[in-house]
């Protein structure tokens, strides 16, 4: 099958490589020419807009940042040239992998729809090592049919693949699970803060936590990083910022009441005003240390040091 892949940063390198590996040619679109290379070098195309992309390919991919980029990438704009709804053929199939606004979504399927394209909206969770190990899960919203056709393809990508409904249902879930992310690292953050502030030795706390029911995916991977003071971004805590305002955006539009929502999302815009939206989210440690007038903790003694 001929792919189409649009959007080469951290995620998209590993899943547009695997769908290679797969046997399926591939057409791709950067507007960085060194963020193709890998899959150039790979024996991928590279065009020179999203439009020349879809004109050479059956499926095209998207994952790019945010609601705005999305929107260029489908249907044109300044920094990104023509959209791919210019070169795209009817029966072609979009598969939106970003994390968006669900009402974007909806909007955008129904404008590919009435050009005869159909649009899957496809966010993913596993991170950069899922996306390497082809270990995502991918929740997928869009009809019935199409995911059909493309479950192939996300076999490459994921271990986890579930249909949910019509179109944005796939962005509404990975709202959801931002969510459920965020505000299982704020309190993962505090356990460990109160530790240090105690005395104990954070690395052996986050340990026990680990064996028993407080055990959880993020306070193995993000409280590692916090107890390890190791702040190198995984994926950026911009982008958490910019999720966890569409939950609340969502949660507004649908009369839910996200109270640990609110308040987590105090503590990332405080990460935000501190300059540290291109750190790991692990940092969010450093905004309950600051609240409290303390340094960073040593995970080894307990005592505290300037941060």
């Amino acid at each position: 099958m001929q792919l189409g892949f649009i959007g080469l940063g951290t995620m998209g390198r590993h899943m547009a490589l695997n769908l290679l590996a797969g046997g399926h040619a591939m057409a791709v679109f950067a507007r960085r020419a060194e963020a193709a290379q890998p899959l150039v070098d790979a024996g991928a195309t590279a065009y020179d807009s999203p439009a020349a992309v879809a004109e050479h390919s059956d499926v095209i991919f998207t994952m790019v940042t945010g609601t705005r980029d999305v929107q260029e990438v489908l249907l044109g704009g300044e920094v990104r040239g023509a959209g791919l709804l210019v070169g795209a053929r009817p029966g072609s199939l979009v598969i939106d992998m970003s994390t968006i606004d669900p009402s974007a979504t909806r909007a955008l399927a129904t404008t590919l729809a009435a050009a005869g394209i159909d649009m899957l909206d496809a966010p993913v969770s596993g991170g950069p090592q899922g996306a390497a190990d082809a270990s995502l899960t991918i929740m997928v919203g869009g009809p019935e049919p199409a995911f059909e056709r493309a479950r192939p393809l996300f076999d490459l990508l994921g271990t986890t693949v579930i249909h949910l409904g019509p179109s944005g249902a796939g962005h509404t879930t990975k709202a959801c699970n931002q969510l459920a992310l965020l505000v299982t690292a704020q309190g993962t953050a505090e356990a460990l803060t109160l530790a240090a502030r105690c005395g104990l030795d954070v690395e052996q706390v986050r340990r026990v936590l680990m064996g028993g029911v407080a055990s959880s995916r993020v306070l193995d991977l993000f409280g590692s990083r916090m107890a390890s003071r190791d702040f190198r971004a995984g994926i950026e805590s911009r982008l958490y910022h910019k999720d966890m305002n569409i939950a609340l955006s969502l949660g507004h539009a649908c009369g839910a009441v996200l109270p640990a929502a609110a308040v987590t999302m105090q503590f990332v815009n405080g990460l935000m005003g501190r300059g540290r939206g291109r750190d790991d989210l692990s940092a969010l440690i450093t905004v309950l240390e600051d609240a409290a007038g303390g340094g960073a903790s040593d995970a080894s003694t307990g005592s505290t040091t300037d941060a």
